[in-house]
């Protein structure tokens, strides 16, 4: 191994990183000779290795190297043994590449002299801890090696060795024949390590929406609701976890299902948002008509009632109407109903809402015919409407002034009718996901005030924070409805998604997580089979400390369908019915080098 590949591989790790900036991960990776891309991944990008190992934020990545035979003239012309490798990446790039694990190895070797303090280079004034090294393999080799890693043993900021991962994979397969045997691991890393004492840890992942009962009335989407289960003390390969185990329920839920008990709310959203759109835009894209009546009818006749009530009455009609409107609002199933409550106080800019909304108003100009109706009647003191107090949308302030008898003039132009339509079913909105949340006034109720229902911000931003409680609602809603959740296991998790939401963006893909008891969820795993059950062998303490890890998953643990993967998966069999799942079966093994 030369001194010369030696010092490049120094120079390209210590000082190409620092030509980005200390504090930032490098755009694009490098080309290292000829055959070798390098990039570092960090901070929000996806790791390609977290499936089994969850080590250092940072990481270098090694492959392969893909370029045409324009690059390989380009490279001729390269005194640098580093140049930046998409400027050999062709356009059609079939994706990662591995490389053999002999090169693998040679690699992993340079960098262990680079971090060895022990090895000083000409050029090299101080020696840099650079963050963990991945090489992806092509599982040429007998034991079918994936991928080598190496990681710095640092004292303070002095590295005083090396860990070496190598990790394989096999399957697909249903055959369990396939799988370890406990005891025969925990053997093998005794006899590897030199010790005399093992301990081991379980991991298990179950999905559960998949399991519940409940699982068709969830449309197939990015959503997902799983379980993470971790144990000391595992007895058997595959053993349902204990339930002393500590859990983690994570959520991740799009909005919209069509068969979500809330799906009525969501769309009374969508066409909220279609309003706000309008207004930032000036161009608002109206539904087709599907209601038997118009708009304009259900208003006019809506009048008329109030017109043969002005007699005081707080809320028009009689109960049997009143319920009828409270349906579109809280159009939820029973379970969702005794937890969250229904709204019975519409006020006049509420119900006017549920008769304008959605795909009631068709047109520009059926909305302005609508405002001047009940203007007109507001004008000529024909109705007398209620509104809640601390109403603060410009019709609310419309009706007010009619108590007085004196109302100013209200051009409906430009976007002025579309703003009061938007005014009135925003408020009307955050007044349903309050109830649905908080019912009575309870400690959450000071947190609403203070951000989701504020007035004190511009209508976009108030109509983003509506669809940020939509989401929470979607999420609490699933939980009701196919874990059965009660108050107390909602509660908690209603103020994760609060905090999460007064300090971030509105974000579907976001995982919440909730520390449960394995119990509240055990009956919709405890007959299924996980998506990844795992376990860990230790020996030794601090960074003394070395593990062994078998896994297996339903997710291949590599990128599958890469030109030079072949060795990989290639003797699967599967035995026994076709409907057993399937498992990837990977293996880590851990050895130390140290330099001290």
């Amino acid at each position: 191994m030369g001194r010369r590949k030696v010092v490049h591989l120094n120079v390209f790790f210590s000082f190409r990183i620092r030509e980005e900036g200390k504090d930032s991960i490098p755009e694009h990776p490098y080309l290292y000779e000829t055959d070798v891309e390098i990039s570092l991944v960090g901070g929000s990008c996806k790791s390609p290795i977290e499936s089994f190992w969850n080590g250092s934020s940072a990481m270098y990545i090694l492959q392969k190297a893909t370029h045409n035979e324009e690059s390989d003239s380009m490279e001729e012309s390269r005194t640098d043994d580093a140049v930046y490798a998409p400027e050999l990446l062709p356009k059609d790039s079939p994706g990662p590449l591995a490389l053999s694990v002999g090169r693998a190895k040679q690699l992993i070797s340079l960098y262990m002299m680079v971090q060895n303090p022990n090895m000083t280079y000409s050029g090299i004034s101080d020696l840099v801890v650079l963050p963990p090294l991945w090489v992806r393999c092509d599982g040429s080799d007998p034991q079918r090696t994936c991928w080598i890693g190496a990681e710095p043993l640092k004292a303070g900021n002095k590295v005083t060795g090396v860990n070496i991962y190598m990790v394989s994979c096999d399957g697909p397969t249903a055959d369990k024949t396939h799988f370890a045997n406990l005891e025969e691991l925990k053997k093998e890393h005794k006899i590897r390590h030199h010790s005399s004492v093992v301990t081991t840890k379980g991991f298990a992942q179950y999905e559960l929406i998949a399991a519940a009962a409940m699982e068709d009335t969830i449309a197939e989407s990015a959503s997902n609701i799983y379980v993470d289960i971790t144990w000391n003390g595992v007895d058997k390969i595959l053993e349902t976890p204990p339930l002393a185990s500590a859990a983690t329920l994570n959520i991740a839920l799009e909005s919209g299902d069509p068969r979500s008990p809330v799906f009525q709310l969501y769309r009374e959203l969508q066409f909220l948002l279609a309003l706000a759109e309008g207004l930032k835009t000036g161009v608002t894209e109206w539904p087709e008509p599907s209601e038997s009546e118009s708009a304009l009818k259900l208003v006019q006749d809506f009048l008329t009632d109030l017109k043969k009530k002005l007699d005081g009455d707080c809320v028009s009609g009689n109960k049997s109407e009143r319920e009828k409107i409270k349906c579109d609002t809280a159009a939820v199933d029973s379970c969702i109903k005794s937890i969250f409550g229904e709204r019975g106080d519409l006020d006049f800019t509420e119900q006017l809402w549920c008769k304008m909304k959605g795909k009631c108003v068709s047109s520009y100009q059926e909305l302005i015919d609508c405002f001047t109706l009940v203007i007109k009647s507001l004008e000529l003191g024909e109705i007398q409407p209620w509104i809640h107090q601390g109403s603060s949308s410009f019709l609310s302030q419309l009706i007010q002034q009619s108590y007085h008898g004196k109302m100013e003039d209200v051009p409906l132009t430009d976007i002025t009718p579309i703003q009061m339509l938007l005014e009135i079913g925003l408020e009307k909105m955050k007044k349903d996901y309050v109830s649905f949340f908080i019912g009575e006034p309870d400690t959450c109720s000071l947190f609403f005030q203070e951000y989701f229902i504020s007035t004190s911000v511009d209508l976009q931003e108030q109509v983003h924070r509506v669809q940020k409680l939509h989401h929470m609602l979607e999420i609490m809603v699933s939980c009701t409805g196919l874990l059965q959740f009660r108050h107390e296991n909602l509660f908690p998790l209603t103020q994760i998604c609060m905090q999460y939401y007064k300090e971030n963006p509105l974000n579907e893909k976001h995982v919440f997580q909730l520390p449960i008891r394995p119990a509240l969820v055990k009956k919709f795993y405890q007959n299924d089979n996980p998506e990844l059950w795992k376990v860990e062998m230790s020996s030794g303490h601090g960074q003394k400390e070395v593990k062994t890890t078998w896994q297996v998953s339903t997710n291949a643990p590599v990128e599958l369908g890469t030109a030079n993967n072949s060795g990989l998966f290639s003797d699967s069999t599967v035995n026994g019915s076709s409907e057993e799942r399937l498992y990837f079966i990977t293996m880590t093994q851990c050895s130390q080098v140290q330099f001290t």
